[in-house]
Order: structure tokens, then C-alpha cells, then sequence
């Protein structure tokens, strides 16, 4: 039903736009008022929407535009920012009200893709910027063989930990299973004055912590054609997250935590262990340099490595088709090397692309978290039901710390899954 609404949605606002386009006499893409918009002198404005990584994400983005529009004055690019927790809720609206993005900076992309609202790669970059990105991600780009998305970023979560509070508390040793970190997160919640375990479940990355939680385990988020949130290797790790809160090794309220803020407070010192990402550590450097801390594999069940990757993309909503040209342009001055490393690293995430990796390889930075990719499970994106499902976790994965049965709300968020087929 929600697709079927979405698809309705987008195909009625666009017979409406057409018919408003041809009685005004105007052409998508243009801001000058000329009918052709690739007649001399012509300005193709591309909308672009994207959420923020840092407190230094929109700056980066206005610099990289700057130099863009410097080297084509054919094109002009509007950046919008929005919050990890509202982009989605916004994408949605815009896509109803046929004013969809021409640039998208986000996750779950299948349901867009299956609604043939996104344009292929092939028609948003070059050949040579397409065959420059790793193919493990750019296969994760697909739908039905068709790639949609350009991969922007990837990431994978590794444990913090405070050295400072874990001597206070008297832990020798860096947890490497479960057992472990709750034992630990315990020593830390009991013998000092800060929490032992942050546990975001609020609606800025629910799926998030769980996937970290249920990689460690074994388990994951299904496949491109399978979503399988309610599984017993899953059911067992969200009865141990439960088993954490109702432990009091966490901060107060878990459900209600958003990632960043929780990170914030183990960057100010405040928190024992934590699951951060590359750009934590420039965080870190930024905001607290004298932090005593450091970074380990993910704790899992049996102490086996896992974790959590993350690969967000851009990609281009085609709207009437008009501006691919000028997205064009734009994706691949983005994606060359010297500009996209700059940007990459200057965020702290791991390239997808082979001439960045090639230009980052010694960067010492990032190196734990590059080792960590070989284990790492990811989001099934190319699932269509996974917007649905990553908006289930979202919504009610914060449930299990206010008593609910960790069964139960796996059960539910895969109804959810299940009803978005």
C-alpha cells in the first residue's frame, strides 16, 4: 500500500506539472526564462539535499559547490541540510509534491529505484567515474542489475572506551565478547559517577545500534530480496541489549537517546564505552584532544570480529530528465580524486572510490576502521521493504528499554517488513 500511495503520489503531481509546463511555456531546468535549456547562456539550477555528518558537513559541501560553480557557470547548485532524523520524513514529502531533489545524499534508495523515480548511473556520471568506485560497493548500488546509486561514503562502528574510567572502576582489560562489556559497563556505572554503556535506540539510529548488536551474533537485516529482523540469532542479541538496560549499565532512557548526543558525551568524557565511528576520532581531536581513550573490535558473543558497515550514496531523482547533463557534471567533479579525498577525509569516512583509496592509504586514522571492513554486514538497501523496515526500527526498536518483550518488538518491526513487500 505505501508504495502503491507513493507511486500515485509522484505519477498524478507530475501529469499536473507537465500540464502546467506546457500552458506556461517554460522548460524544466532553466532559471533564465529561456525555453531550451541548453541554448547559449542558459543556467541549470540542480536542488540538492543532504543530511549532516559534523558540524563542519554543510561548510564542506558549500566549498565543494563553490569551486563547482567557479569551473561551470552553466550550473547552479541549491544546497539544503536536514537532521538524519528528519531527511527521510522530508524526501518523502517533496517526492509527493513532485519537487524531488535533483542530488540525494542518503540510505535506503530501492523503494525509489523500484518506483522508477531514480535515474541510473550511467546517466548521472561518467563511465570513467563509474568504474572508479570499488566494485563491493558499487554492487551494493543495484537494483535488478541496474545501478542507481554512486557510493559516497563507508563506514564501519568500532568500540571506544574510556582509559580513565576504566582504571577508576578497576577494568584491566578492553571487552571483546558481551559478557565482558556488561561486566565492564557495570564496574563503570557502579565505582564512578558516569555511565558504563551508551545505548542509542532513539529515532536517529535505532537500526543502527541494533545491526552492531545482531551482526554480533550472526545475525543481520536479511538480503536484497529477504528482510529477516525476527530471527533467534537476532531475538537472542536484542534480549541482551534488554538484558544491559535492565542492568543499569546504559545511560537513563535508552529509547529516547540519539547517536550524536550520546557520542557527545563520551567525547566529553562522561561515558565508559561506546560504538563511534572514523570521524569521532577527528571529534575527538576537536572538541576533547586530552581524552584518554581508545579504539577495539566490536564486543561480540563469542568475541569473533563483526560489525556494522555503512555506505550511504548519492543519487539523482530524474525528475522530467532534463538536468542529468548538468548532475552529470556535478558527480564527476565531485568523485575526482583530489576533491572527493578532501572532502572524505576531512569527515573522517572510509573512500569507496580506487583513486581515493589509493590517495588515503596511509592514513593512519583511519586504519582500525579499514580493517574492520572485511567483517562488517550491511543494510539491506537494495531491498525495497527496507525503508519501511529501517522506519519500524526507528520507531520501535526503543521499546525493548522500556520493558516490552525483546520477541515482541522484532515481531513487530517485521510486520512492518512484511507489509511493505
Amino acid at each position: 500500500m505505501k508504495k502503491r500511495n507513493l507511486r500515485g503520489a509522484v505519477v498524478a503531481g507530475a501529469a499536473a506539472a507537465a500540464l502546467l509546463l506546457t500552458s506556461c511555456g517554460f522548460g524544466g531546468g532553466n532559471t533564465d526564462g529561456n525555453d531550451d535549456a541548453n541554448s547559449p547562456g542558459a543556467v541549470t539550477t540542480l536542488d540538492m539535499m543532504v543530511p549532516s555528518y559534523s558540524d563542519g558537513t554543510k561548510a564542506l559541501w558549500e566549498k565543494v559547490i563553490k569551486d563547482f560553480e567557479a569551473a561551470n557557470t552553466d550550473v547552479k547548485v541549491n544546497l539544503e541540510m536536514q537532521s538524519w532524523e528528519n531527511i527521510e520524513g522530508v524526501l518523502k514529502t517533496k517526492i509527493q509534491g513532485n519537487k524531488a531533489p535533483d542530488i540525494y545524499n542518503g540510505g535506503a534508495f530501492a523503494e525509489f529505484a523500484a518506483e522508477g523515480l531514480l535515474a541510473p548511473a550511467t546517466d548521472i556520471a561518467s563511465e570513467a567515474t563509474v568504474a572508479d568506485f570499488q566494485p563491493s560497493f558499487a554492487e551494493n548500488e543495484k537494483v535488478d542489475g541496474t545501478q542507481y546509486g554512486l557510493p559516497l561514503i563507508a563506514s564501519a562502528r568500532a568500540l571506544f572506551y574510556n582509559k580513565a574510567l576504566m582504571e577508576e572502576a578497576g577494568v584491566t582489560e578492553v571487552p571483546k565478547t558481551w559478557d565482558e562489556l556488561h561486566d565492564a559497563a557495570q564496574a563503570i556505572s557502579d565505582k564512578t559517577k558516569s555511565d558504563g554503556y551508551g545505548m542509542p535506540l532513539g529515532s536517529e539510529e535505532a537500526q543502527g545500534e541494533s545491526l552492531i548488536w545482531f551482526a554480533g551474533n550472526g545475525g543481520n537485516f536479511g538480503d536484497a530480496t529477504n528482510i529477516a529482523v525476527d530471527t533467534p540469532a537476532n531475538v537472542e542479541a536484542a534480549e541482551f541489549m534488554q538484558k544491559m538496560v535492565k542492568d543499569g549499565v546504559t545511560q537513563k532512557d535508552p529509547g529516547a537517546t540519539q547517536r550524536t548526543p550520546m557520542l557527545n558525551t563520551f567525547i566529553q568524557g562522561k561515558l565508559g564505552f561506546a560504538y563511534g565511528l572514523p570521524q569521532t576520532v577527528g571529534q575527538i581531536k576537536t572538541e576533547n584532544p586530552k581524552l584518554e581513550y581508545g579504539i577495539a573490535p566490536v564486543a561480540t558473543k563469542s568475541g569473533e570480529p563483526a560489525t556494522l558497515g555503512v555506505a550511504d550514496r548519492l543519487m539523482s531523482f530524474k525528475n522530467d530528465g532534463s538536468k542529468a547533463g548538468a548532475v552529470k557534471k556535478f558527480m564527476d567533479y565531485f568523485f575526482s580524486a583530489d576533491v572527493y579525498t578532501d572532502w572524505v577525509s576531512t569527515e573522517g569516512f572510509l573512500p569507496t572510490t580506487k583513486s581515493g583509496s589509493e590517495k588515503l592509504a596511509g592514513d593512519e586514522t583511519l586504519k582500525p576502521f579499514l580493517d574492520m571492513l572485511p567483517n562488517a554486514v550491511f543494510y539491506p538497501t537494495t531491498n525495497p521493504a527496507w525503508n519501511a523496515t529501517d522506519g519500524a526500527f526507528k520507531s520501535l526498536m526503543g521499546q525493548i528499554a522500556t520493558g516490552k518483550s525483546a520477541s515482541d518488538v522484532l515481531k513487530e518491526i517485521q510486520a512492518k517488513a512484511d507489509a511493505a513487500k
